[in-house]
């Protein structure tokens, strides 16, 4: 391998874990303020109509890992996991575009 391509190689590898740990350490510290639409809907008084997403209950709604008693381990976990999940779609996709233009 190349030294510029094992200097990609490091850069990108850097990247990723710095990105996992503000998904999981960093993440539990974000504003648990209401964003501006939620901010709005009360201001202006139909907060009350807002209704679950069907999404509700899934294994990590609300910025959580269902079942996951401790709170800033749930936050972490799913930032991390989204992070994961996130990476592989894009590594996925970045392949097949790539084997595409070849």
């Amino acid at each position: 391998m190349t030294e510029t391509k094992s200097a990609k190689k490091n850069f990108y590898l850097f990247g990723f874990l710095v990105t996992l740990i503000l998904a999981g350490v960093v993440s539990f510290y974000a504003s648990s303020s209401p964003d501006g639409l939620e901010k709005v809907a009360d201001k202006i008084g139909f907060i009350d109509t807002a209704k679950d997403s069907p999404l509700a209950n899934a294994p990590l709604a609300d910025y959580g890992v269902k079942g996951v008693k401790n709170e800033r381990l749930s936050v972490g976990l799913a930032g991390i996991i989204g992070v994961l999940g996130t990476g592989a779609v894009a590594t996925g996709l970045f392949l097949v575009v790539r084997r595409k233009s070849n």
